[in-house]
């Protein structure tokens, strides 16, 4: 049988930020938040949360320039790759397979530079890590427990959200929408896994990454997150938060890296594993979508995000669509 694109993905996989100074932010995901280094090898390091049983959900590239290297998602098998690249082909795009290994740790690959300008990468297999979630006396700073999802401002919200809802079967969960007619969608947040979502997307310039979120175990751990911040006097890495959203219902923290990459701390939300599901809409007129409870969003978190490679170039992509989430409407 031939395997289908809208079968394939399993989860978000793993991203690659480009960094300017390895060790700096060695120090800021190791010893802060508390991340395991698997691999460290020729200026990239090779990091997982401590629930996690593969090789890495996080790479740091040093370069002389901050972007996303890569956004990758794990596959069910080796055939869907094959399958995923001919989708891509159909769309117009050029794929690229690499080698196992060629990424450490991580079996055949394809890449892609997609419709909408982002690098993305598709893998079905990848070395087994051992996972430190109950060898608590190992786990350092705050503890991060896995990968949990991507959200990236795109500048053609409808037809993105098409390719990854009808394409590859990814579910919407919840969406925020105008109230005037013809109503638009502003925002849409989609789930293979069975929570709220592996990727989010927002109206905005893109193709730029907005944040990676990453699971903690609780409220508290959060929380804890804090003192650790503040302890080592690094609270200035706090963009937003704590607080709580209305969509996902989940408790956040969002930091910023020594590079200005955004991290979100996520907790809380729910599962959506039931085949009748209903999308939760949200006014893009309600205020408690973003915040249910908390300070006031700061304007950089509406306006910045981090840009993204090209596979071939190397260099950053360029950026196409309005200038940021609130002169697309999505706040008001």
């Amino acid at each position: 049988m031939t395997p289908r694109v809208a079968d394939s993905v399993v989860r978000a996989g793993h991203a690659e930020l480009f960094v300017r100074d390895l060790a700096a932010s060695r120090r800021f995901y190791e010893d802060i938040l508390g991340f395991v280094v698997t691999e460290e090898r020729d200026g990239h390091l090779f990091l997982r949360g401590v629930e996690e049983r593969h090789h890495h959900s996080l790479v740091l590239t040093e370069s002389d320039v901050p972007m996303l290297g890569h956004l990758a998602f794990r596959v069910a098998e080796d055939d869907h790759l094959d399958a995923i690249a001919s989708y891509f082909e159909a769309l117009g795009c050029e794929v690229h397979f690499v080698d196992a290994g060629e990424e450490p740790g991580q079996g055949r690959a394809l890449r892609v530079q997609d419709p909408f300008g982002f690098p993305l990468e598709f893998y079905a297999e990848m070395s087994p890590a051992e996972c430190l979630l109950q060898k608590y006396h190992l786990h350092k700073g705050a503890g991060v427990r896995r990968l949990d999802h991507f959200n990236c401002f795109v500048s053609n919200l409808p037809s993105c959200e098409a390719m990854w809802r009808e394409g590859f079967g990814f579910r919407v969960t919840e969406y925020v929408e105008t109230d005037e007619e013809p109503r638009a969608m502003k925002a849409v947040w989609l789930q293979r896994k069975g929570n709220v979502h592996d990727l989010a997307l927002m109206e905005g310039q893109g193709p730029r990454l907005h944040h990676i979120g990453f699971w903690m175990d609780d409220m508290g751990s959060i929380i804890r997150a804090c003192d650790i911040l503040g302890g080592a006097e690094m609270h200035r890495h706090i963009e937003r938060g704590p607080g709580r959203h209305g969509i996902s219902n989940a408790f956040f923290l969002y930091l910023r890296d020594p590079d200005g990459h955004r991290i979100e701390l996520y907790t809380s939300d729910y599962l959506t594993v039931d085949p009748d599901h209903r999308p939760i809409r949200w006014s893009a007129t309600d205020p408690r979508r973003q915040t249910l409870w908390g300070h006031q969003t700061p304007e950089s978190w509406w306006r910045d995000g981090t840009v993204v490679m090209d596979w071939g170039r190397r260099t950053p992509v360029e950026l196409r669509g309005v200038t940021d989430a609130r002169a697309a409407g999505y706040i008001k």
